[in-house]
């Protein structure tokens, strides 16, 4: 159970680590396309396939998040993931991961895709 516990630590601080270095300018725009979605998937509170479908329902947790993340890092700069891995691990020690922007920006996706589902359907 510490190794899975350990494995989901190491998950969150690469997220982190990936949304800091999304915002860096030497980011290509397609790899913040990815962490994008990837960290919006991670933090989200709304899940794309709810958890009570069976199988699929940890499907986004378990696959989605480590794929996204896999392919930003392979996009993203060395230099860049080291620094930002240095600032998630200290932004981890302080407590604070996500950030109140971050978490507001997922919540008006959340909200304009509904709407645009709603007017699609209405």
């Amino acid at each position: 159970m510490t190794d899975w516990r350990d494995r989901a630590r190491k998950l969150r601080r690469e997220v982190t680590a990936l949304a800091i270095a999304a915002r860096d300018s030497r980011t290509p725009w397609y790899a913040k396309a990815v962490v994008l979605a990837t960290v919006g998937l991670a933090i989200s509170p709304i899940d794309p396939i709810p958890d009570f479908v069976p199988v699929l329902g940890y499907a986004d947790d378990l696959v989605f998040v480590p794929a996204g993340a896999s392919l930003a890092r392979r996009w993203i700069p060395d230099d860049v993931m080291t620094e930002a891995r240095a600032a998630a691990e200290t932004r981890q020690e302080k407590g604070g991961v996500v950030g109140l922007v971050t978490a507001l920006l997922v919540v008006v996706g959340w909200l304009l895709m509904g709407y645009a589902l709603w007017r699609f359907l209405v």
